[in-house]
């Protein structure tokens, strides 16, 4: 049934949203800004630029875009873990011929530094990322460039997601959309992590 699939990144593959968090709280307090908390889910699996070009005018004097961003990548210094069973899933793949990719919202360098610190950056065919697009998630454009890449048609593409504006993404791309410890309604099926991702699979269970 299907024949491919197309990671997210951030909180898929690694754990990054508590330092992802931390960084945009620690931002937003250095400049004096209250930061709700709704507003903060919110950010999840959103490019970082799109996110603050929305928020800017809260910030005095309304710095730029770019300054805020490179602000906010200073305060993520520490190290992200594997989420469970994401790398024995990405290995298992690959080792049954697999074509796999990566979707994320983060830029090309960061993506590669993060793949690279889990050792499966050579296991992917592709990775797109937000310098690939013109529209972030929730915009379908990075998971339909995705299937392109791996010449897969979206119909027999699993993508693995986290949130809510990814899970939304890889829906609207006509994907089968797997929702990792995300009770979402949109997704066709749900699981608490990836350990509970065994192939070879069928996934042909709905939510």
């Amino acid at each position: 049934m299907f024949s491919a699939a197309l990671f997210d990144l951030d909180g898929t593959l690694v754990d990054t949203e508590p330092r992802s968090q931390a960084a945009w709280r620690r931002l937003f307090r250095e400049h004096g800004v209250d930061l709700p908390e709704p507003l903060l889910a919110s950010f999840s699996g959103r490019p970082g630029k799109t996110v603050l070009a929305e928020n800017r005018h809260r910030f005095p004097g309304e710095p730029t875009v770019d300054d805020l961003f490179a602000e906010a990548m200073s305060y993520a210094t520490s190290v992200a873990e594997p989420m469970p069973g994401a790398v024995d899933l990405v290995r298992a793949l690959h080792e049954l011929g697999w074509p796999i990719g990566v979707v994320t919202s983060g830029t090309r360098d960061y993506a590669n530094a993060e793949l690279t610190a889990l050792g499966v950056r050579p296991l992917f065919d592709t990775v797109i990322t937000a310098e690939d697009v013109s529209r972030g998630k929730p915009d379908p454009e990075g998971y339909l460039l995705g299937c392109t890449r791996l010449a897969v048609e979206p119909a027999r593409t699993v993508v693995f997601e986290d949130a809510p504006a990814g899970i939304e993404a890889a829906k609207a791309a006509g994907t089968f959309c797997v929702a990792i410890g995300a009770d979402s309604s949109a997704a066709d099926l749900v699981v608490t992590d990836l350990t509970e991702v065994q192939p070879p699979f069928s996934l042909s269970q709905s939510r």
